[in-house]
Order: C-alpha cells, then structure tokens, then sequence
C-alpha cells in the first residue's frame, strides 16, 4: 500500500448514529470530508456532509439501517457533485472506533472472524457501545467487499498500566474469573494529545511525563511515561474518576447498597448515576453542559458554584496524584471541548497548582482551540492546551496496524 493511495475511511457507529471522516494520508494527512447520519431506523433520520473546502450537504433521506446508512455515505463521497472521491476503489482501508476491548486487545486490529467473535465477548463490559460498533464494521464488510477494516479500541492504549493501577481490591478471582479490572477509556484521545504535545514541544515523547485531562461531557485524566499509561481515571467502565456532565465519577460503592435497600432497581441506579448525575445533578439547572453551569454561577446559582468548585477540586485531587506517581510532570495537557475552549475551567485549576511549580499567564490562557501553552515562563510544570483529534489518530492506527499485518 503505497502512501500516495492511503485514503481512510473512519466511522464511529452509534446505536441510531453514524459519525464519519475520510482522509488521505499522504503527505499532509489531508481530511476530505467529515458528517454524520443521524436518527437511523427511526423517524426523519438526517444525513449531513461537509468537505474540507467548506462545502456542505444536509438531507433527510429513507435510512433503516447501518447497511443504508453506510451505502448513503459512499454515494455521497463519490457523487459527482458533492463527493471527494472518484470511486469507492479509493479507499484502501476503514477504520472503526470500538470501545471495549477488554484484555483480548493491546492495540487495534485488522478486522477477521476471530477479532469479532473477541469484540462480542467483551459486549458484557460495555452493552451500550459494542453491539452498535460490530454493527458498523459488519455493515462496511458488506459494503466495501474486499476493502480490509480495522479497530481501534479506546482502552488499547491504557494497557501498559500496572497491576497496581488496574486491579481492584476484591478477591483475585473476580479478575481473573470475569475480567473485573480497571480498563480506562478515552484512549485515542490521550494517544493522539501525548503525541501531539511532545510534536509542540519538540521533544521526544519517550522523554517526556505527562498528565493529559480530556474534558468534556465524559471526562477522564491519564498519568503518561515516556509514552505509556501509568495510571488513568476511569475504570472497568466509563462511570468512575471525575465528575462530568451527567455521570457521578468516584463515588461510595456502599451508595449503590443503600439506594437498593431504598428500594431503587438496578435499572434505575445504573441511570440515575451515568444519566442524571455529575454537574447536572449537583447544579440542578437542568443541564450539564459546563457553559450553562458557568454561566448560572455568573447569575449567583449557588447549587451552580458548588457544582463547579467539586468538578476543580476532583480534577485537582487526580493531578496531584498523579504528579506524584509520575515523580513529576514536564507538562499538564487540557483538551476536549471543556479544556480546550474554557478558560475559565482552566484558570481555576492551574491556579490551585503553584505548589507544583504551575503558575498561570492569564493572556496567554485567552486561547480556545488552539495548541498554546498557557503558563507563564516560571512554571516547570507546562500547562497546555492540545486540541484532541480522535478519528485522526483512528486513522493513523489503522495505516499502521494495516501494513504492519502486511509486512
């Protein structure tokens, strides 16, 4: 596969959703096109496309299923109008962002029989997200005939993590039994912003100890040496670690105990702690969306303040852990929407950092999507703002693992 014909096509399949970018890697890395097929198998489902140039296209057509959705996707990249792309014969590999590989997968993989009979088994680590996942790659498997697809797993990357920071203190037996361990999520984010700091930096990432916060409606915090993952915040699922949007982070697991004595199904816990909780349901505003709670605290919402003095303080809590467990840190990385467009969640938490040698440079934090180092030229510690680019870094896996299976 020569570089000049390395054109990928990433999606990440949702349950009534598909999300998808297509790039051509030679050179530049060049994005085509990015869109996404919403509300499939349901009532008025939307199609919409963008190209690199700026031209768009948003339709409301007939989609049942992935198989539609996606046969709609090549139409709309080859169309002789609004497509990219001369012909499907273009794309030379696919990538598809899966979520839960359990301990089967340390990195992505090129998609085979025995690989999606592995992404099944670990459906009962992540029951949302997997099914949908194998939906997609079955769909492109029918679609694009002959055309290899690739997974690229969000807990890939934290799989150097110690056994100290991935097991649980409850019996051995529950790991090994049943694969009770922390997983940690997130990872094509941390990988592409750690890669993408020490680019900044002009240092090599096997130099470098970084603590990287993706923050956004999920939110996590990964301890990275010299490229690999110490430690991360989230765990066997996405629910644990931070606060954020609507899920509660760390919490009491005796809570869940006394809510079922209270009578509450297990149904009803699950949803009260990923879908009612975090800032939603400490703010109380009806929404989790950290500008809403801002700006509720700017009209003097205590319930909104209190909100967002726990979500600095739990974030504050991680990064000095990990500081430590890193014996030290060259640079703290926000990105996601939260860290990479609020500089007023960033200022909040830097300015808790003086003790590790983390000073704020209050002009340089006005920045928002942009790569910029926001500390001020005292600090050891480096604060910085990386955008994150997880269908990037999908498609850079994907090139990867492909040639590398070819070799």
């Amino acid at each position: 596969m020569s570089a000049k014909n390395e054109v990928v096509l990433v999606l990440n399949s949702g349950s009534s959703s598909l999300k998808f970018q297509i790039y051509r890697m030679a050179g530049e890395e060049t994005l085509l096109a990015k869109g996404l097929v919403e509300r499939i198998g349901l009532k008025e489902p939307v199609f919409n496309m963008k190209r690199q140039d700026g031209r768009s296209i948003e339709e409301s057509p007939q989609i049942h299923d992935h198989l539609d959705a996606i046969k709609l996707v090549s139409a709309k990249l080859t169309d002789p109008d609004i497509g990219v792309l001369a012909s499907l014969s273009e794309v030379t590999v696919i990538g598809h962002r899966v979520v839960h590989g359990g301990e089967t997968f340390h990195d992505a993989a090129v998609v085979t029989d025995e690989v999606i009979k592995a992404i099944q088994d670990c459906i009962p680590l992540a029951p949302l997200h997997n099914p949908p996942n194998l939906t997609g790659i079955e769909a492109c498997r029918a679609a694009f005939p002959g055309v290899p697809n690739v997974a690229v797993f969000d807990t890939a990357f934290h799989h150097s993590m110690p056994p100290s920071s991935y097991l649980y203190a409850i019996p051995y037996e529950y790991y090994k039994d049943y694969g009770i361990r922390k997983y940690g999520f997130h990872g094509t984010s941390h990988k592409y912003v750690a890669e993408a700091t020490a680019k900044y930096l002009r240092h090599d990432l096997s130099n470098l100890r970084l603590i990287t916060c993706h923050l956004g409606n999920g939110s996590s915090i990964t301890a990275i040496d010299r490229g690999k993952v110490v430690d991360t915040s989230m765990g066997m699922t996405p629910l644990p670690g931070l606060i954020m949007g609507t899920r509660c982070g760390d919490i009491d697991p005796a809570v869940v105990l006394y809510l079922m004595r209270q009578g509450m199904s297990v149904e009803d816990i699950n949803k009260l702690l990923n879908k009612k909780s975090g800032l939603l349901g400490v703010a109380g505003i009806g929404s989790g969306d950290m500008r809403d709670v801002i700006e509720a605290e700017e009209k003097g919402n205590e319930q909104a303040s209190r909100a967002l003095c726990m979500f600095v303080q739990r974030l504050i809590s991680y990064i000095g852990s990990y500081y430590t467990i890193l014996h030290g840190a060259h640079a703290l990385v926000f990105t996601g929407g939260i860290g990479e467009n609020s500089s007023y969640i960033r200022a909040r938490v830097v300015k808790k950092l003086a003790e590790l040698g983390c000073q704020l440079d209050e002009t340089k934090n006005q920045v928002s999507g942009k790569p910029a180092i926001v500390s001020d030229d005292r600090s050891t510690l480096k604060a910085i703002v990386m955008p994150t680019n997880e269908e990037l870094m999908i498609a850079r896996d994907t090139v990867r693992v492909l040639r590398e299976a070819r070799s």
